[in-house]
C-alpha cells in the first residue's frame, strides 16, 4: 500500500482529502502544519507528499525547501495544494522543484489522477537500468516521456571508439560532454610540474567519466586516457544539464546512477594518501582486481603496467617493483610479465600499515 503524506492546515479540507485517498486504498498520514509535516516526512519516508502552500509557521515552499536538503526525502514526489492560480505562484513552486499542482477546489477525480500519475512516474524512475549503452538509452527514453524534457533532450548522443592511449579529454580543457564507458578500460590521471603522473581512478564497463567538472562548470582537473581500445558513449553537455535540472524524478535517478562509484573512489584516495608504501601497493592491487573482476575473461589476474601501478600508488616505479618482489617472496602474489596473480587477498587486505 502506497503511503501519502498530506500537509494541510484547514481541517475540513484535510479530512475530506484524506478520506478520498483512503477510499482509493492509499495509507494517509496527516499533518496540520508544515513543521509537523517535515518531521513526519523524515520519519515515515512517504511515497508522495501533498502539501498546502499557505500555512502558518512554515509554508509549503519552506516545507519543500527543507525536505530537498535531506537525501532520504529529496526525491519524494511533491504536489502543491493552492487556492491561488497566479502564474508567479506556479513558477516559484516549479523553480523550487515541485512536481505538480492541484488548485482548490478540486474533485476526487482530479486528485486521484495527479496522485496516480506522479506515483507511476516515480516508479518508472526507480527502475534499475543495465549499466551499458542500451540501459542508458532506455533511461533517457524514459526521461523523454516527461513532457517538459521531451523537446530538451537532443538526439546527438553517439558511440565512439577510443584507441589505446588516446585521450578522451585533457587536464585544463573545458568539458563539453559526459562520457559513459560501455566497453574497455579508461584511466584518469593528474600530472605534476615534472610530468610525473598520479592515477586518480580506473574505470570499467558501466562507469561515467568527467561529470564532476561538468557539474562545477570548471576546467578538467585530470586527464582521461584509454588503457585499451574502448567503446565510449558521448552525451552532450546540454543533455546532461537537462537530466539534472529539469525534473526532480529524473534528477534523483540520474544522480544515483552517476554517483555509483564516487564513495569508493573517495575512500580509496584517502587510504592511498595516508598509508605506507606496502599498504598502498596492497590496496592498489586489490583496487585493480575489484575494478576488473567482473570481466568475463578474468582469471584472478591483475594486468597492469608497473608504470600505471606506480601512478596509482603515488610512488616511483622502482619502489613499486621492489615491493612487488617482496610480496612475491612472501607468497602473496605471483608475477609473469605485466600480469600479477593475487595468491592471498586476505593477507593483502590485512596488510599492516
Amino acid at each position: 500500500m502506497k503511503k501519502i503524506l498530506l500537509i494541510e492546515d484547514n481541517q475540513e479540507i484535510r479530512e475530506n482529502t484524506a478520506e478520498i485517498l483512503s477510499l482509493a486504498n492509499y495509507q494517509v498520514l496527516e499533518a496540520p502544519n508544515g513543521k509537523l509535516g517535515v518531521d513526519l516526512a523524515k520519519k515515515e519516508h512517504p511515497d508522495l507528499i501533498i502539501c498546502d502552500i499557505m500555512m502558518p509557521q512554515l509554508d509549503g515552499y519552506g516545507v519543500l525547501h527543507m525536505l530537498s536538503k535531506y537525501p532520504e526525502t529529496a526525491s519524494i514526489p511533491f504536489v502543491f495544494l493552492t487556492a491561488k492560480s497566479e502564474k508567479d505562484d506556479f513558477r516559484k513552486g516549479m523553480n523550487l522543484g515541485a512536481d505538480d499542482y492541484l488548485t482548490k477546489p478540486f474533485d476526487d477525480v482530479e486528485l486521484l489522477d495527479v496522485v496516480e500519475m506522479r506515483l507511476k512516474k516515480n516508479e518508472i524512475m526507480k527502475a534499475e537500468f543495465q549499466r551499458n549503452v542500451q540501459g542508458l538509452d532506455n533511461f533517457i527514453q524514459e526521461a523523454k516521456g516527461y513532457e517538459e524534457l521531451n523537446k530538451l533532450i537532443s538526439e546527438n548522443r553517439r558511440v565512439t571508439i577510443f584507441r589505446k592511449k588516446q585521450h578522451l579529454f585533457s587536464e585544463g580543457n573545458y568539458p563539453s560532454n559526459l562520457y559513459f564507458l560501455n566497453k574497455g578500460k579508461i584511466k584518469t590521471y593528474k600530472s605534476n610540474e615534472e610530468g610525473r603522473e598520479y592515477i586518480t581512478c580506473l574505470y570499467k564497463d558501466g562507469d561515467f567519466i568527467g561529470y564532476l567538472d561538468l557539474l562545477e562548470e570548471k576546467a578538467y582537473r585530470e586527464s582521461a586516457m584509454a588503457l585499451e581500445d574502448s567503446e565510449v558513449y558521448i552525451i552532450p553537455r546540454e543533455d546532461f544539464y537537462t537530466l539534472l535540472y529539469q525534473n526532480r524524478d529524473v534528477a534523483g535517478k540520474f544522480i544515483k546512477i552517476l554517483s555509483d562509484n564516487l564513495a569508493d573512489r573517495e575512500d580509496r584516495l584517502l587510504k592511498l594518501a595516508y598509508n605506507s608504501v606496502r599498504k598502498r601497493v596492497a590496496e592498489a592491487l586489490l583496487f585493480v582486481e575489484k575494478q576488473y573482476k567482473e570481466d568475463p575473461n578474468y582469471k584472478s589476474e591483475v594486468s597492469i603496467t608497473r608504470e600505471d601501478l606506480a601512478s596509482i600508488v603515488g610512488a616511483s616505479k622502482e619502489t613499486v617493483i621492489r615491493t612487488l618482489a617482496d610480496f612475491k617472496d612472501e607468497n602473496l602474489i605471483d608475477t609473469r610479465g605485466s600480469k600479477i596473480t593475487i595468491l592471498n587477498s586476505q593477507k593483502l587486505e590485512r596488510m599492516r600499515n
